[in-house]
Order: structure tokens, then sequence, then C-alpha cells
């Protein structure tokens, strides 16, 4: 996932930073940091991936990376 996938996964669900921190059990400032290219934990970034999917969303990889709703 990339910081630009994050940003459209919040985006396409109407959540906000604070939101998704919740969902994911990580710090509102974590998912600031993600989404300002800092690097994380891969365990951390796995489990915002896993808390946006399961919000509703999908990651599309390849070419052009980016995010639809399920």
């Amino acid at each position: 996932m990339t910081p630009a996938q994050s940003r459209m996964a919040r985006a396409a669900l109407q959540l906000g930073i604070r939101d998704v921190a919740k969902l994911a059990g990580v710090a509102a400032s974590t998912i600031s940091r993600l989404e300002a290219g800092e690097t994380l934990q891969p365990r951390t970034v796995e489990a915002i991936r896993h808390a946006l999917e399961k919000a509703g969303v999908e990651f599309t990889n390849g070419k052009k990376p980016g995010v639809r709703v399920k």
C-alpha cells in the first residue's frame, strides 16, 4: 500500500485519519506518517491495510496502483 493509496482509501470510505487509526489499532500520527511517505514497520502497514480492506476497499496494483470500493 502506497501513501497515495491510503489517502484514496480514506476518501473512498469517507474516513478521517482518526477513524482509520481506531480501526487499525494505531495512533493517528502513524496514519499521518504513512501518508507523508515515512517508512513504517511492515506489520503496521499491514494492520492499516487490513483495516481499510475490512472497511470496504480493495487495493489494486500493477503499473498504476489504486483503490476501488468493493
